[in-house]
């Protein structure tokens, strides 16, 4: 029982030790801003892993929660209207965005919107028996839907740019380094939570029950349960991880806009949890960081062709490792087993 937390308490102490004294403050935001996509990795983990739904709209989550702690971060700063507003010629503030004031208000909506909205989704959907790649283009459609009507309302939403220069967090400089520092460690323990959680949910009784949900929906209704509740639950979890992974992304990396979640974003989200390896939730994980760096690495350091080699990466990972990197770990500790 001890040994199989050691890895567990290993990657804490990195995280939470090691990474705030070895890191410079940028490097450290770059850091976190790849913990947040990992949390919602770890909500793809869960539900596309464990339930066997591929649900390609995550960045439609992610940006509920991230719009909706940026209004408030907006609202914050007093003045009167957030500045796009002024420039796209808004002279009073819309009803829509009163409510965000209150920051309680748009903390639960970072987390419940998102909820609402893949309950709705998942009762509609999976009643009627959508499943695999019908599902997985669905979600698909929504994440363009939203992208198109967050662009096209600029007045509303920032348009196209989004919502950036933000500069207070409860009073606190979001351009400070301490400031940075303690939002990295909120992220790196909200995800180490999260992922407990999930772990602990994946095990349970109901884990199982998703697993058989997904390797024989069928057979798991002839038993007397119903399948389309306990992939709606699922579903409604991980949009849940997306919000509030948009909801802490914004202070950290200052922007929220319609390219960080729509279609290829998404897209990206699910290539780096198959990269990790989608069985493993700790793949997940993994394989978002891994996405996150390599991404940043490869940009840096070619900025004609990164593209090119991060899907080099991805093929190459998928082509030796089906089950991601998760599964070559797996094999390697088999093979050092006597």
């Amino acid at each position: 029982m001890i040994r199989r937390h050691v890895p567990f308490a290993a990657v804490a102490v990195l995280a939470l030790v090691a990474a705030p004294l070895l890191l410079e403050p940028f490097r450290l935001s770059l850091l976190a801003k790849y913990l947040c996509y990992a949390i919602v990795a770890l909500g793809i983990g869960l539900a596309w892993g464990q339930g066997g739904m591929l649900a390609l709209g995550q960045g439609v989550f992610f940006g509920l929660g991230g719009y909706s702690v940026a209004m408030y971060l907006k609202l914050s700063e007093g003045g009167g209207l957030p500045d796009f507003m002024v420039w796209s010629g808004v002279e009073e503030l819309p009803a829509l965005w009163v409510p965000f004031a209150n920051p309680v208000f748009a903390l639960s909506m970072a987390v419940l919107g998102p909820v609402a909205l893949a309950l709705l989704l998942g009762t509609l959907v999976f009643r009627q028996r959508v499943r695999g790649a019908y599902f997985a283009i669905l979600t698909q459609a929504l994440a363009a839907a939203m992208v198109i009507l967050l662009v096209g309302q600029q007045g509303l939403t920032g348009g196209t740019n989004g919502m950036t220069n933000f500069f207070e967090l409860f009073g606190a400089d979001l351009a400070d380094d301490g400031t940075q520092r303690a939002l990295y460690l909120v992220v790196a323990v909200t995800l180490g939570v999260l992922y407990l959680a999930t772990r602990h949910l994946v095990r349970s009784r109901y884990g199982r029950l998703l697993v058989a949900v997904r390797d024989g929906e069928d057979r798991v209704r002839f038993l007397g349960y119903d399948p389309a509740t306990v992939k709606t639950v699922t579903f409604a979890a991980s949009a849940a991880m997306a919000g509030l992974a948009g909801a802490l992304f914004v202070p950290v990396v200052g922007i929220i806009s319609p390219a960080l979640l729509g279609v290829v974003p998404s897209l990206e989200l699910v290539v780096a949890v198959a990269v990790g390896g989608r069985h493993a939730l700790a793949g997940a994980v993994l394989g978002a960081v891994v996405m996150g760096y390599a991404k940043t690495a490869f940009s840096e350091q070619f900025a004609d062709g990164w593209l090119y080699l991060q899907g080099a990466l991805f093929i190459l990972v998928m082509t030796l490792a089906p089950k991601g990197i998760m599964g070559i770990l797996g094999r390697l500790r088999h093979a050092r087993t006597p």
